[in-house]
């Protein structure tokens, strides 16, 4: 290994290091916005009948916002990429680091040579982010030792099957519903009529 391709390698480090730290911190912190955002919405109080749509709604408003976050981090690094030089235009910039970033990779698009480490690193980003665990379950809860427990600050599974058990969820099955309880009423008057 020459001298100058350790040069090469160490630029590729000092612009790619720095970049995962901002999008992993961008992305901790945008997980932990949408999972406050949906544990409001999931916790309030809403009929039986209307908690699947209403969860339905969440799910779907929460997979496209984390989809538009990692957009958003890939756009970071196609930044980068332009500011480098190391693509000739902002079109193929976003498409090699959605590429990269998902690993999915491209064909036709490839960096210069001297930014060519600075693609896996990318990459090794995408594998991070994709593999970030959901705020609730973050390192520092588990290593609290609180797996399991009601300590815990639970995620957005678990405050739905809570929803489902404090009545707030959908109904039970038709053959498990329970009858309400009803008080009978004596009936005095009715006894009184039929015995005068």
């Amino acid at each position: 290994m020459s001298p100058s391709s350790m040069l090469y390698w160490t630029n590729d480090w000092i612009w790619g290091a720095p970049l995962i730290i901002v999008t992993v911190v961008v992305h901790v912190l945008g997980l932990g916005l949408i999972d406050q955002r949906v544990t409001r919405v999931l916790s309030s109080p809403m009929r039986p009948r209307r908690f699947f749509v209403s969860f339905a709604v969440v799910m779907s408003i929460t997979t496209l916002l984390i989809t538009l976050l990692h957009g958003f981090e890939a756009i970071t690094w196609a930044v980068a990429f332009r500011f480098l030089g190391a693509l000739p235009d902002n079109k193929s910039a976003v498409l090699y680091s959605l590429g990269a970033m998902t690993t999915y990779g491209h064909a036709n698009l490839f960096l210069e040579d001297r930014w060519a480490l600075l693609g896996a690193i990318e990459a090794l980003n995408g594998m991070l982010l994709f593999g970030l665990p959901r705020p609730s379950s973050s390192p520092s809860s588990s290593m609290s030792g609180c797996r399991g427990t009601t300590s815990c600050r639970p995620g957005i599974a678990d405050r739905a099957r809570s929803a489902v058990r404090r009545g707030l969820g959908p109904p039970p099955a038709r053959h498990q519903r329970r009858q309400p309880y009803r008080r009978e009423r004596p009936r005095r008057c009715c006894r009184r009529a039929r015995s005068s």
